[in-house]
């Protein structure tokens, strides 16, 4: 994709600066906070609150983080991993070869 030229250099720009190790380190302590919130909208589904009201929502929020400190401690001392690799649709097939 051919873009106009300052467009291009800033792209550049940015990825020369993603491969040193400060930015590295940044984004480790982003990703760790974006696996957080995955997390608490596919266990707990914080993403629509339930109830009306600031009260009730704030009280949610609560139970859903009491919930989140519940699971991980639960994995920490049983030591299982919370964590899946992702796989492709293709290698779930497990296709051997023909035969």
């Amino acid at each position: 994709m051919l873009r106009p030229r300052h467009i291009h250099d800033t792209v550049e720009q940015a990825r020369a600066e993603q491969a040193t190790d400060e930015w590295k380190q940044r984004y480790a302590t982003r990703a760790g906070v974006e696996g957080t919130i995955h997390q608490a909208v596919a266990v707990t589904g914080v993403r629509r609150c339930r109830y009306i009201g600031l009260p009730k929502t704030r009280l949610e929020h609560i139970l859903a983080a009491t919930a989140l400190n519940l699971i991980r401690l639960d994995a920490w001392w049983t030591r299982t991993v919370l964590h899946r690799s992702r796989t492709s649709h293709l290698t779930r097939l497990d296709l051997g070869p023909a035969a």
